[in-house]
């Protein structure tokens, strides 16, 4: 749930909507906007942003639950992506996905009880020659074996500390 005393983030979205002459037709790139500020896009902010363009909610929400980019649950401050094509997978990524879930005690989708890590797969990225890879924000790391997942991890954690 979003909290309205979120108030700077809401501002900054509606100055991101106000930017635009043509509002409605600007859904996506609005939708990234708010993704990045909040982190999800739960029902009532879906709504919000319904509400400023002029638009169905139901439009909005039919936008977020097309496009797996849109996520309408919180993730982790530090977002894991396990590549799972064919070749990641026939190198062993899946052995890595089992790894990560084994140390961040989370399964894809969910969130770690911190707060920091939450964990989801996508078919490629399109980086076979580094296979298995992972993508931790906008880092890839790839040749990726189950017995570096701790390691990596651990400095991402750090990180996470440091700033915060």
């Amino acid at each position: 749930m979003i909290c309205k005393g979120e108030n700077v983030l809401f501002q900054e979205l509606d100055a991101f909507i106000s930017s635009f002459e043509e509002k409605e037709g600007e859904l996506i790139a609005i939708l990234h906007k708010a993704q990045s500020l909040f982190g999800y896009l739960p029902r009532e902010l879906q709504e919000y942003i319904a509400d400023k363009i002029g638009a169905p909610v139901a439009k909005v929400n039919g936008v977020v639950s097309f496009y797996n980019y849109f996520t309408t649950e919180p993730r982790g401050k530090r977002q894991i992506s396990v590549c799972l094509g064919t070749a990641c997978y026939v190198r062993g990524a899946e052995k890595v996905l089992k790894e990560l879930k084994r140390v961040l005690n989370v399964e894809v989708g969910q969130v770690t009880e911190d707060g920091v890590f939450s964990i989801d797969c996508l078919r490629c990225f399109g980086a076979c020659m580094l296979a298995p890879v992972i993508v931790i924000d906008k880092d890839v790391h790839g040749k990726v074996l189950p017995k570096d997942v701790k390691g990596i991890l651990e400095q991402y954690r750090e990180k996470a500390n440091v700033h915060e």
